[in-house]
């Protein structure tokens, strides 16, 4: 099925000129064809790797790591070992991301307990102010310190 770059952008969420910068960049897996009057036409299999770069660029992954798998794509059998390698780093790469995203959303769930608490008990005016003098202690005591079995829930 042809489709044509307005088509292929509003259903791969792309803009148009992110797709021509995907094309100039060398990050479609097959080139794009054009017709005599210079108009683009895509193929089904260019919005499923659209799906898959999407999903890499918002993962994280850099453009000159896709352009190395998508050219070892192109290069065809024989190479499987080095485009899992190129996968696994990103996996990796996305893990960590995983971990101290979960780090952080521990530290913003204590800081919502100890907002909620000091709220309900009327002690709102003790929660950390930059300016108090013992603002420093404070920090370093209750607010940003998550308790010790934070990571176990």
């Amino acid at each position: 099925m042809d489709l044509g770059i307005g088509e292929v952008a509003a259903l791969s969420g792309l803009s148009v000129h992110t797709l021509r910068f995907y094309e100039r960049e060398g990050l479609f897996a097959n080139p794009v064809r054009r017709l005599s009057n210079g108009r683009r036409i895509y193929q089904e299999e260019d919005l499923e790797w659209l799906a898959i770069c999407t999903k890499l660029r918002s993962s994280g992954m850099s453009l000159p790591e896709i352009r190395q798998y998508i050219e070892l794509v192109r290069q065809g059998p024989g190479n499987e070992r080095e485009r899992l390698e190129v996968l696994r780093r990103h996996q990796n790469h996305v893990e960590a991301q995983i971990q101290e995203l979960r780090e952080t959303l521990t530290v913003m769930r204590h800081k919502v307990e100890i907002y909620e608490d000091r709220i309900a008990r009327g002690e709102a005016d003790q929660l950390w102010n930059p300016s108090h003098p013992d603002a420093a202690r404070a920090v370093a005591d209750e607010e940003c310190r998550p308790p010790e079995d934070a990571c176990l829930r």
